[in-house]
């Protein structure tokens, strides 16, 4: 009885951590984006806005949830009122374990509303991270695989050095 519950309360913890590695932020470069070129666009802030970021239903919360309420639930009792309260505590574990999931993924976010070099405007939502914008603010949207981040733009005075010419050997002979 007691390692049940703590296999699934097990379970429920791991449910939580996993939820929590899920971010949009800027900040955070996915693996698979690592070492792979990515196209890098020059825009002006037009506006940003607090906005939230729906948090996951993976179904892990969930299920988690009903194995520990439906654990906690059938040890309550003995019989046919044994099952009654497993199955209750199954459906309310996994009503409480969906809002878990749902909540501690949630994230506050920001929408940036961008005007690129060319004229057209852009919205992109990410995670609140280290660097705010205002409105007239010049930044650069980077896009890899399909997912665009917004950062600051290098200032004036930050240009790239040009690399030197490589020295070449003389010709052997």
């Amino acid at each position: 009885m007691f390692k049940k519950t703590l296999i699934a309360a097990a379970m429920a913890g791991s449910v939580a951590l996993l939820g929590a590695c899920s971010t949009t932020s800027p900040d955070v470069v996915q693996r698979q984006d690592a070492q792979r070129l990515s196209v890098v666009q020059d825009a002006t802030v037009l506006s940003v806005r607090s906005v939230t970021v729906d948090g996951n239903q993976s179904g892990l919360g969930g299920t988690a949830g009903a194995v520990v309420g439906g654990a906690v639930g059938g040890n309550r009792s003995h019989g046919a009122e044994q099952a009654v309260l497993g199955v209750l505590g199954a459906v309310g574990g996994a009503v409480i374990g969906n809002a878990i999931e749902r909540s501690s993924t949630k994230e506050e976010a920001v929408e940036i509303q961008l005007q690129l070099r060319n004229g057209e405007r852009r919205a992109i939502v990410q995670a609140k991270a280290g660097e705010n914008f205002n409105p007239g603010d010049a930044v650069v949207l980077v896009t890899t695989g399909g997912r665009t981040r917004v950062t600051r733009a290098p200032a004036p005075g930050q240009a790239v050095q040009p690399m030197p010419t490589p020295v070449q050997s003389a010709p052997r002979g």
